[in-house]
């Protein structure tokens, strides 16, 4: 038999939901017969698979050792660095500015990623404790390319996880981007086309018109400054697509600068940029007023300027 006191961070969940992270060692078939059998008891009475956890609860899963294996701590964070560029915190959000290069997540070629980095500087500062969470862990909300840099979101309980994955999901978190373009940008235009990935590529394709298995996308564009024959566009994202401004930018004919993907080889090579000069400058919230995070609509959150931009453009704000 395995029993569990639900925190805060495991409140609010299903309880089948629960299991299955507290205990990934037991088949869900064999779950889903546990609570046929009343072997899964909430405040000690049988409960069906589908109730809402709350704070304090007890849980007791009557399961043979060898299937109730509690998840083992993974501590794993611990080897990489702790060094962040903190643009904003409070007691449930971070946000962060995310160099060129790192990975957002753990499973490239490189051991190193964002979230680890937040995982590692929580644990220092005593925010998270693996050892003490059963079914929680610190995530991002959004997520950038290797080698965009930029703003990344990231909950630091369960609560806001669930808030700010809703919100971007219902489109009360508005993205904005600063990027460099080889060739003239469409300036102050909402772009509209339809996008397609190719999964064993790992690449995207656009249509101006919908084709099967293509979604539509929206990028707006707003040209800043021009010099030497680059462009300073600041894109607003409307959809959120794979590989979306620099796929579409290039297809509107005007590719990212050292962009190798959907970029102007010759450009890049030009000017030496292997990188795509793209950035997730600032970020804008306007959640509801029955958010618990509604006081982020009153936070001004910007990345400062990048590197690439200070390159060519200088400090334009």
């Amino acid at each position: 038999m395995r029993t569990f006191i639900i925190n805060e961070n495991d409140s609010g969940q299903r309880i089948d939901k629960f299991i299955t992270k507290a205990l990934p060692d037991l088949p869900k078939s064999m779950m889903y017969r546990l609570f046929r059998q009343k072997d899964v008891k909430l405040n000690g009475k049988r409960c069906d698979f589908s109730a809402k956890l709350n704070a304090g609860d007890e849980v007791r899963v009557y399961v043979r050792d060898e299937l109730s294996t509690a998840k083992k701590a993974d501590m794993s964070f611990l080897s990489v660095p702790s060094d962040l560029d903190i643009v904003y915190e409070d007691s449930s959000v971070i946000i962060v500015n995310k160099p060129q290069g790192l990975d957002s997540h753990p499973g490239g070629s490189l051991a190193d990623s964002l979230i680890d980095r937040i995982k590692h500087y929580l644990y220092n500062k005593g925010e998270y404790s693996p050892e003490n969470e059963a079914s929680f862990a610190p995530a991002l909300t959004s997520r950038l390319d290797r080698n965009t840099c930029g703003l990344v979101t990231a909950a630091k309980k369960a609560e806001a996880l669930r808030e700010l994955n809703a919100a971007v999901k219902s489109g009360f978190v508005t993205k904005i981007y600063r990027c460099i373009t080889v060739a003239a940008p469409p300036d102050g235009v909402i772009l509209t086309a339809y996008h397609k990935k190719e999964e064993s590529r790992n690449i995207v394709r656009i249509s101006d018109t919908p084709l099967d298995g293509y979604k539509q996308i929206k990028t707006g564009c707003r040209t800043v400054s021009s010099r030497n024959g680059l462009y300073l566009a600041e894109i607003t994202l409307y959809t959120g697509r794979t590989h979306q401004i620099r796929a579409h930018l290039a297809h509107a004919g005007a590719p990212v600068l050292g962009d190798g993907k959907y970029g102007n080889i010759a450009a890049n090579k030009r000017y030496g940029e292997y990188r795509q000069a793209l950035c997730a400058y600032s970020l804008r919230f306007s959640l509801p007023e029955s958010s618990p995070l509604r006081y982020l609509n009153d936070v001004t959150i910007k990345a400062g300027t990048p590197e690439f931009e200070r390159k060519y453009f200088g400090q334009l704000g």
